[in-house]
């Protein structure tokens, strides 16, 4: 104990107060488990709201509500940043999930047959834990980015705000996903050149605001596709999940037509920089007066310090459940189990799973220790 206090006693504890673990949190009490969830921002939903001003869900609300608490609105629109901020915060408070919010986990260890989770003035002892932060909390950028002159102006997309931001001059987007796409449409139209590096990721084949996407195609696409053919019980999706890049996934509202229209030009990927500019692997040097990163994240996840890693650094585990480890899991990984897990519209069956494993598991360790005690009236040899 450090001499300084006693930790707390909680049954699960929940990292992660966003879609994934507030989705955790309905699931485990609908089962009556006792738990609570710690997040690091000062108010739920902050994870959006931090994100640049015009962002709009890539998904239709249709699409975009958690389980037990549909979206408000159209199910047809795709909802603001904040709207989807305000919209969990309303989950949690409907739920009445236990949130603390303002409390950033610094380190999870073993101790004994407990797991030991730490903040800055906060110490819990759980019989499990579950990891509710995705793969998407460290941005990540080259190496080499240091090395661009300092007069351009150069910030990841967890950065980026608003056209304020930038210099006059053009704008070099690296990272061709649905945010890279969506920025370089917003920057080309407030008159910024617009140039976008980065493979192609593909696109979904058609527009989800149409009358046959709205009748038929989003579902089979959200609902069939992403969510029971690409999974990692079929052997297509273990051979897309085996070719996939981590985190990518195929733009779904901006189409490349969409980006052509617009005036952005598609370069090759950038490979370096020479004299501080950047230098694209066909040779090109771009004069850009600024470059955004989409070139997403790294899991962050080094305060973990329980073996759940591979050599390679990802967590080893089972539908989320990790192996060797029993009290400990992740959800909302990339691919945890199909092509849908990371987003909105999926973490809700992950959830479910691993709260009926966490139930399960309770519920052995509780018949377990009922056998052990005497019986009343038992005799106890000294």
């Amino acid at each position: 104990m450090n001499g300084i206090y006693a930790p707390e006693r909680i049954e699960t504890v929940v990292i992660g107060g966003g879609q994934t673990g507030l989705s955790v949190g309905y699931h485990l009490a609908r089962r009556g488990l006792p738990f609570v969830i710690l997040d690091a921002h000062e108010r739920i939903g902050d994870a959006w709201r931090k994100r640049w001003d015009s962002l709009r869900l890539f998904t239709p609300a249709e699409y975009d509500g958690l389980d037990g608490m549909r979206f408000p609105g159209s199910p047809d629109a795709f909802p603001r940043k904040d709207e989807m901020a305000d919209y969990l915060e309303a989950y949690a408070e409907r739920f009445k999930l236990p949130v603390r919010t303002g409390v950033r986990v610094t380190s999870v260890s073993r101790v004994g047959d407990r797991y030991l989770v730490a903040a800055d003035g906060l110490r819990i002892e759980a019989d499990h834990v579950v990891v509710a932060m995705g793969s998407y909390q460290k941005p990540r950028v080259p190496a080499f980015a240091g090395e661009l002159d300092p007069g351009i102006v150069q910030m990841h997309s967890t950065e980026y705000r608003n056209l304020a931001q930038l210099r006059p001059g053009g704008v070099l987007i690296v990272g061709a996903g649905n945010s890279g796409a969506e920025i370089a449409i917003e920057t080309v139209r407030g008159g910024h050149p617009t140039w976008i590096a980065g493979r192609d990721v593909g696109a979904v084949p058609f527009r989800l605001d149409t009358t046959i996407a709205r009748l038929i195609l989003r579902r089979l696409l959200f609902r069939v596709l992403f969510h029971r053919v690409l999974t990692i019980s079929t052997p297509i999706g273990r051979k897309v999940r085996a070719k996939a890049a981590h985190g990518v996934t195929p733009l779904i509202r901006t189409k490349p037509n969409d980006l052509a229209r617009a005036g952005v030009e598609r370069i090759d990927r950038v490979a370096g920089v020479r004299d501080g500019r950047p230098v694209l692997a066909d040779g090109r040097v771009v004069d850009a007066a600024n470059v955004i990163w989409c070139t997403g994240y790294d899991p962050g996840f080094s305060w973990i310090e329980v073996p759940v890693f591979d050599d390679g650094g990802d967590p080893q585990h089972d539908r989320g459940v990790v192996r060797g480890e029993p009290g400990f899991y992740f959800v909302g990984l990339h691919w945890l189990y199909a092509m849908s897990s990371p987003m909105v519209h999926g973490v809700g069956r992950d959830a479910d799973y691993l709260a009926g494993v966490i139930a399960e598991r309770t519920n052995t360790a509780a018949l377990h220790l009922a056998h052990a005690r005497p019986k009343p009236g038992a005799h106890v040899a000294a």
